[in-house]
C-alpha cells in the first residue's frame, strides 16, 4: 500500500486503497504549522491558554485575538488556520443561539462539542468542499445552579442542568477537542499546535483527573506549559493570550472571561522563573558530567 496521495488525495471524497483520507490528514499538517494552544480542566473552572507567535513588529499586542467567546459560558479556541478557526466561532454561536431558542437555557458542554463535531465532519465527506484546517478545545461550565431558563414560563424543567430539582448536583466544567476529522472527545487536558508533544507531556505530569488543582494554579501552569512549548521556536517573538471560567462561586460568576492583566503577568513572570530554574539544572547536570569524565 502507498504512503503517499498519488491520485486519493485529489477529492474529499475518495479513501486510498489502504482506508486513508489524505485531505484530512493534510488538514492535520495544517494544524502542526500553528501556534500551540491548550485546555486545562481545573476543579472549580477551566482554563484555556493559546501562543501567538508575532509574525509582525507592526501588529499591536492584544488586538488580534484567538480565544472567542461563544456563550456567557463558553469559550473556544483554535490552531491552525486562523480564517478556518473564526469560522467554526461563527458557527459555535449559532449553535448555542439555536440552543437557546429551542430550550430556554444556555447549551451544555457535551451538546456544543457533538454539534460543532458534526459539523466538520461533514465537511470530510463532499468533493465540492475541503476539511478544516484546524483544531478546536472547547471550555465551559454547565451552571450548578437551580436557575430560572430564560423566558420561562409556567414552572420549567423537572430536572437537568439549571432545572427545577431541589438539592439537584449537576453541571460543571467541560473541556473537548474537535479534530478535523469531525472527531471529538472529552479532555481533563487537551494540547494541540506546533508544540503539542511537549504541551502533553507537561500536562500529563499534573494529574489532572484527580481534580485537585486549582483554577487559579491552573492558569500558572497553563502559562508555564505554553512557554515550554515554546522553547522550539524561542527565536520567535509570542504573546501569550489565555481566558478562564470559573463556577459560580468563583472569579467569573460561571461566566468565560479573560484572565484579568495582573494575573497574566503574574502567571508569565511565574513561567519565566521555571524556565529559568529548568536551564540552571540542565547547566549543573551537564557541569557535574563534565567533572566525572
Amino acid at each position: 500500500m502507498t504512503s503517499i496521495g498519488t491520485g486519493y488525495d485529489l477529492t474529499n471524497s475518495t479513501f486510498s486503497p489502504d482506508g486513508r483520507n489524505f485531505q484530512v490528514e493534510y488538514a492535520s499538517k495544517a494544524v502542526e504549522n500553528g501556534g500551540t494552544a491548550i485546555g486545562i480542566r481545573c476543579r472549580n473552572g477551566v482554563v484555556l491558554a493559546v501562543e501567538k507567535i508575532v509574525t509582525s513588529k507592526l501588529l499591536k499586542p492584544g488586538a488580534n485575538k484567538r480565544i472567542a467567546s461563544i456563550d456567557r459560558n463558553f469559550g473556544m479556541i483554535s490552531s491552525g488556520l486562523v480564517p478556518d478557526g473564526r469560522h467554526l466561532v461563527s458557527r459555535a454561536r449559532d449553535e448555542a443561539s439555536s440552543w437557546r431558542t429551542n430550550y430556554k437555557c444556555a447549551i451544555p458542554s457535551s451538546s456544543l462539542a457533538f454539534r460543532v463535531g458534526s459539523y466538520v465532519q461533514a465537511y470530510t465527506l463532499y468533493s465540492s468542499v475541503r476539511p478544516f484546517g484546524v483544531t478546536t478545545i472547547l471550555a465551559g461550565w454547565d451552571t450548578e445552579l437551580e436557575s430560572r431558563v430564560d423566558g420561562q414560563v409556567g414552572s420549567g424543567p423537572k430536572a437537568a442542568s439549571g432545572g427545577q430539582t431541589k438539592g439537584a448536583k449537576a453541571g460543571g466544567p467541560g473541556l473537548y477537542m474537535v479534530e478535523p476529522s469531525g472527531l471529538y472527545w472529552g479532555y481533563y487536558g487537551a494540547a494541540t499546535g506546533k508544540g503539542r508533544q511537549t504541551a502533553k507531556a507537561e500536562l500529563e505530569k499534573l494529574d489532572l483527573s484527580s481534580g485537585s488543582l486549582s483554577l487559579e494554579e491552573g492558569v500558572k501552569e497553563a502559562a508555564r506549559i505554553i512557554y515550554a512549548a515554546h522553547e522550539d521556536s524561542k527565536d520567535k517573538d509570542f504573546e501569550l493570550e489565555m481566558s478562564w471560567i470559573s463556577s459560580s462561586e468563583g472569579p467569573t460568576k460561571g461566566r468565560h472571561e479573560e484572565v484579568p492583566k495582573e494575573i497574566l503577568e503574574e502567571a508569565e513572570n511565574f513561567a519565566k522563573q521555571a524556565m529559568e530554574g529548568d536551564d540552571d539544572e540542565d547547566t549543573a547536570t551537564g557541569a557535574g558530567v563534565t567533572m566525572e569524565l
